[in-house]
């Protein structure tokens, strides 16, 4: 199934801008950061957009929610001064109107709009008639849906200056990253959508600078079509998202660093060599699946005698010694274990639906 929208590509509205590199600090705190910052990003070369948080959505009260309004006007100096195309995030009709009352180029929405469809419906609705690009980052959970129907929504009210911004997802597991990437999500977006283009949000997937030189070339190398990344020009004393944020300087040294490649092999011997591997992995996923049928053959004779002995059909003993033993062998194999015991819950979970499915059904078959 393709998501049916009518988007331009990113080359209509970034000319010669590929990969985007948007950037700018989280929050526009000052006049003064603002333009400091903005010149120095410029100065590199290497931007695309200037960013700047001008209404800040908080988690709680109290802490600083933006500087409201006025940045709109520091946004609009600080692009007359460096000639950078600018972008805010609007969460609601009136800021639409007035970033477009002051010459803003491009809009995002955010991950805490998204969730709302209430929300993504006002803003697409003060957009109608609106010719300029809109971004949607993905909701703050792991729901693709809602990020679809966002998309949908803004791309209703006429928008066809599209893209999604990948930005990582809440989730209870503890890891190094303030919001896991869930990548298979962002994939499934770029499956159902091809020509949408997707930027991606390493600053927020990470929550600190270190691992954002990682995040940003994990996201090239998935043909993300660019990156928006938060700078400032003393993350020290940012108002929000102080960790997360780097210098300008560093910014550009991490671009540099970054490797653009190829979709397909530029070398012909090259390209052979990986159509002859490709066959490979076919052959095998075919084996696969074949492999998995027949255990769902098995699965359903188990599901039979279990129903005709009035067995129940979850044997947690049995679940968990398969696990010990997979995931033992598996990891033999140099498979990793996260891997194996997903794939594993995955088929359990396949087979209990099979199993319930016989056990509900009363037809005696003599």
């Amino acid at each position: 199934m393709k998501l049916n929208l009518n988007i331009e590509p990113l080359s209509a509205w970034m000319p010669n801008k590929q990969p985007l590199v948007i950037a700018g600090p989280c929050s526009a705190e000052t006049e003064d950061q603002l333009l400091a910052t903005a010149h120095l990003l410029a100065k590199t070369g290497k931007i695309s957009v200037l960013r700047a948080g001008i209404w800040k959505p908080r988690t709680r009260p109290g802490e600083f929610e933006g500087i409201g309004s006025i940045g709109l006007e520091w946004l609009k100096r600080a692009k007359e001064e460096t000639g950078l195309p600018t972008t805010v995030e609007v969460a609601n009709a009136k800021h639409v109107e007035e970033a477009l009352a002051a010459g803003v180029d491009i809009l995002w929405v955010g991950a805490r709009s998204t969730v709302n469809p209430f929300t993504v419906q006002e803003i697409a609705d003060a957009l109608k008639g609106v010719d300029i690009p809109v971004m949607v980052k993905n909701p703050v959970n792991p729901d693709l849906s809602l990020w679809v129907g966002a998309l949908e929504r803004i791309n209703g009210a006429g928008i066809t200056k599209l893209a999604g911004i990948s930005r990582g997802f809440s989730s209870f597991e503890k890891s190094a990253f303030r919001n896991e990437p869930m990548w298979e999500l962002t994939i499934q977006l770029m499956t159902l959508c091809p020509e949408l283009p997707i930027i991606c949000d390493p600053s927020h997937i990470c929550g600190n600078r270190e691992l954002i030189p990682y995040i940003s070339q994990k996201a090239l190398d998935l043909e993300m079509d660019g990156l928006m990344i938060e700078s400032h020009i003393d993350p020290s004393v940012a108002w929000t998202d102080a960790k997360q944020q780097v210098t300008p300087a560093a910014l550009s040294d991490l671009i540099d660093n970054l490797t653009v490649r190829h979709q397909e092999p530029q070398n012909p011997a090259v390209s052979d060599k990986l159509a002859e591997l490709r066959k490979q992995i076919d052959k095998i996923d075919d084996q696969l699946i074949q492999k998995v049928a027949e255990r769902m053959k098995v699965v359903e004779k188990i599901g039979e005698y279990k129903r005709d002995n009035d067995i129940t059909i979850l044997q947690l003993n049995r679940w968990e010694e398969l696990i010990t033993k997979r995931a033992n062998f598996a990891k033999a194999l140099n498979l990793d274990e996260e891997f194996t015991t997903k794939l594993l819950e995955l088929i359990h979970d396949e087979s209990i639906k099979k199993q319930t499915a016989i056990m509900n059904d009363k037809t005696v078959v003599e």
